[in-house]
């Protein structure tokens, strides 16, 4: 059976991605603070900032692949504390290359929509999305998050040619339930609170699990190299959360259309984030799911009793 390691496992996609592949694959999980204990497979709780680490990881686990989940995703803690950031983002992703070219292990880093700057008019259409940055343009990154993460391709490309890297963007259930946008507009909708809804940012969210399934497919096919891995169809934030709204019957007049501008942050947003999925769709046979198919999904988990199930995981 297949050994998959992946590092970041308490986080919204890590955790996600093992809960939905440990019954087919052999999966250990790597966490930093968390130890999962009411998880369904081991976790491995351990600093991989410390010298050496990465390379006893990988000699106690003897891993087939590594999904690289772990990331320092706060922009607004990245800025904050830039040299961290750098090397969570960078230095750790390039040591992991390195390592898992010398062994042979496949190896699949995430990175994110967030390398580009957003300056590109937006396409045509929007569902199904016409047009959008596509791999080989260049990025610009606003803000020392996407910076890194940048860098953190560049260092992965280098010493692993043979690595997926996947661009991506994405909403799920989470261990804290309040890592994504998705549990910021069900929280606040659910408990009445008026939220504001960015019109002016446009994005192509993936649901975790969704994103996860396709990340084991690429590994399946043998995919190497850049891919964008996120939903075919863009929204803009406030589209996201109204539709979120109705799927769940909340009242999406509680959602305040608004400007990024007004928002108060202090780490640069890329006001359109709308990628060209055409590569991945071409290289699998077909395209990844939409984003009403992944609110879909979401509110299927929901009824299931899967957020609480997170929950208790965390002991």
């Amino acid at each position: 059976m297949t050994h998959i390691l992946i590092t970041g496992v308490s986080g919204l996609l890590g955790l996600n991605l093992a809960l939905d592949c440990c019954e087919s694959y052999q999966v250990t999980g790597v966490a930093n603070h968390h130890r999962l204990p009411g998880a369904s497979f081991p976790v491995i709780q351990t600093d991989l900032s410390q010298p050496g680490s990465v390379q006893n990881l990988l000699d106690e686990t003897l891993p087939d692949v590594l999904i690289h989940c772990a990331a320092l995703a706060n922009l607004e803690a990245c800025e904050a504390n830039p040299e961290t950031a750098k090397h969570v983002n960078a230095v750790l992703p390039g040591e992991f290359a390195l390592e898992t070219h010398n062994r042979g292990i496949r190896m699949v880093h995430i990175s994110t929509d967030a390398v580009f700057d957003g300056q590109i008019p937006l396409p045509q259409s929007l569902a199904p999305i016409i047009g959008g940055y596509q791999e080989g343009d260049a990025p610009n990154p606003l803000s020392v998050y996407a910076r890194t993460k940048l860098d953190g391709e560049l260092a992965v490309s280098s010493a692993s040619p043979d690595a997926i890297i996947a661009r991506v963007n994405f909403f799920g259930w989470s261990l804290s339930g309040r890592r994504s946008l998705s549990e910021f507009f069900f929280n606040n909708l659910s408990t009445g609170n008026q939220v504001k809804g960015f019109t002016d940012v446009f994005f192509c969210p993936l649901l975790a699990n969704h994103l996860g399934r396709i990340l084991l497919k690429m590994v399946e096919k043998g995919l190497t190299g850049l891919y964008h891995v996120v939903s075919p169809e863009a929204v803009s934030k406030d589209e996201f959360g109204r539709r979120l709204a109705r799927r769940f019957g909340l009242d999406e007049s509680l959602i305040t259309p608004t400007s990024v501008t007004r928002g108060g942050l202090k780490a640069a947003r890329s006001p359109n984030l709308v990628l060209s999925t055409q590569k991945l769709t071409e290289a699998l046979g077909e395209p990844a799911p939409d984003i009403n198919a992944g609110l879909e999904e979401y509110y299927n988990l929901w009824k299931q009793g899967y957020p609480n199930r997170l929950v208790r995981m965390n002991g």
